[in-house]
């Protein structure tokens, strides 16, 4: 016989602390759906839904005891809850729950990402765009990437790929060196620049050098656009542009970068827009990644 899956066990687990607590079972039954039945696992620790175990309904029950009881039925050793993604520069407001301290290293596709949890944002949901991004990279080009972070797409870019460089630039200091361990980790910080501070004021000695540039920054990346421009070759490039569109028109997303582009005072066209999509991001609003292709004039 299987063993029981680790929601189930977690169910049962609480069950019985909310008995030994004396809860009645009209709570007990209330508390009991309110359970997660999914959440992130990896390395020694378990990542929580950010609505786990909070509420009234809660109060007075949650201990230190009662987290340690969690880690024990979910074999591991930390614990911790997510929050919101906040601020310019996009920090995490992670809580460890148990634990003392919030360092992690994901692996994913054969690439080591390090990071402090409370610190810094991973979204797992992005896999297949970080897959892709080191999928379509051709030998010898050089990358900009606009809003590096740990190196979300510029680690598998550089790993999975021949690139000749890339330039990752980033803002946000607890980024920036989580991004220079993983750089030396996955041995490949030979190949890699990174600019510290905003890109808008960084970036002026890398104009006409990109084949292509990612600007992996949501809700959008728009104040940033005429950089990227000034960054591709004068051949020309793409643009890996990631934004936000409702679920039932993705054009609009096309329709308003297009009109931003067109806007700005550069010499380029628009040759090509393919519309990826990433995942749901919100009800009835989809992250997208668009791919524009730009000949310069």
């Amino acid at each position: 016989m299987s063993a029981p899956k680790p929601h189930l066990r977690l169910r049962k687990m609480i069950e019985a602390y909310l008995i030994s607590e004396g809860k009645d079972s009209e709570n007990i039954s209330l508390l009991i759906d309110n359970i997660p039945k999914r959440w992130e696992k990896f390395s020694d620790i378990v990542l929580l839904p950010n609505s786990s175990f909070r509420g009234d309904d809660w109060e007075g029950i949650i201990s230190e005891e009662f987290w340690i009881s969690v880690c024990n039925v979910l074999e591991v050793k930390r614990l911790a809850r997510l929050g919101e993604i906040v601020g310019n520069k996009r920090e995490s407001t992670v809580e460890i729950l148990v634990g003392d301290n919030d360092w992690v290293i994901r692996k994913e596709s054969g690439i080591k990402y390090g990071y402090p949890l409370t610190k810094c944002m991973f979204s797992s949901g992005n896999i297949n765009e970080r897959r892709r991004m080191g999928e379509i990279v051709s030998k010898n080009e050089i990358i900009v990437d606009l809003f590096s972070g740990i190196g979300y797409y510029t680690l598998p870019i550089l790993v999975k790929s021949e690139v000749k460089h890339v330039y990752s630039c980033e803002w946000n200091i607890n980024a920036i060196n989580a991004l220079k361990f993983n750089l030396k980790e996955n041995k490949v910080e030979n190949r890699c620049t990174i600019y510290e501070g905003d890109n808008r004021e960084t970036t002026g000695d890398l104009c006409n050098i990109a084949d292509r540039v990612l600007l992996g920054l949501l809700p959008t990346a728009e104040k940033s656009y005429d950089i990227a421009l000034n960054c591709l070759k004068q051949s020309g490039g793409v643009l890996h542009l990631h934004g936000l569109a409702p679920a039932n028109n993705h054009q609009k997303l096309v329709d308003s970068t297009t009109n931003i582009l067109e806007s700005l005072d550069y010499d380029y066209m628009v040759k090509n827009i393919i519309i990826n999509k990433i995942k749901s991001y919100a009800p009835h609003w989809d992250h997208l990644v668009l791919d524009i292709e730009i000949d310069k004039i």
